[in-house]
């Protein structure tokens, strides 16, 4: 379990989380919907995001992904970082994505959360570097992954089938070797 304040933690998804996820889920469904791929209604079941979580349990074990949750005090869900895609070899790196609850939008939960699954990367994992995206309008986001050190590395049309529609992204890397220290993002 990682602090990030004196409300959240964030810890590894578990079975059981399902009811939870689901829970958080749809209460930020018009939220996260702009960002996210169309859903269909049986992923905001418990059932379904039990499943899910089983799975998440699963990749973790086999070392091909992590995924977190940051959890408040009051023991409810209130976002989510995920280590996908984790490559050794020759790449030692991961994709990073991540959500926050609309309640809990412009306090810096998102930066510590970054920051903190990043040190995850490079002191647990061991990995060289993180990669992430971002809809090329998302200037939050892109403001979270710069103050965590990642930089612009490039563009992607059509990246993802984000809202029901292909759309571009920025490109953003954080090589882990680097020291941790705030750097602006390339425009």
């Amino acid at each position: 379990m990682l602090r990030l304040d004196a409300e959240h933690v964030m810890r590894p998804v578990e079975a059981g989380d399902g009811p939870a996820l689901a829970r958080a889920y749809l209460t930020n469904r018009a939220h996260l919907a702009p960002w996210e791929p169309t859903r269909d209604e049986t992923f905001f079941t418990d059932a379904w995001q039990e499943e899910d979580a089983r799975r998440c349990v699963t990749d973790a074990a086999a070392g091909r992904s992590i995924r977190f949750l940051i959890v408040s005090t009051d023991g409810e869900i209130r976002g989510r970082m995920n280590l996908n895609n984790i490559v050794r070899g020759a790449f030692w790196s991961a994709d990073l994505g991540y959500w926050i609850d609309a309640s809990r939008l412009r306090r810096g939960l998102a930066t510590r959360a970054v920051r903190r699954v990043t040190e995850y990367a490079r002191d647990e994992l061991k990995l060289h570097r993180l990669q992430a995206a971002t809809l090329v309008h998302n200037a939050g986001s892109q403001r979270v992954l710069a103050e965590n050190g990642f930089v612009r590395i490039g563009s992607a049309p059509k990246y993802l089938r984000i809202a029901g529609e292909w759309q571009d992204h920025l490109l953003f890397q954080r090589l882990l070797e680097e020291p941790f220290s705030s750097r602006p993002a390339r425009p």
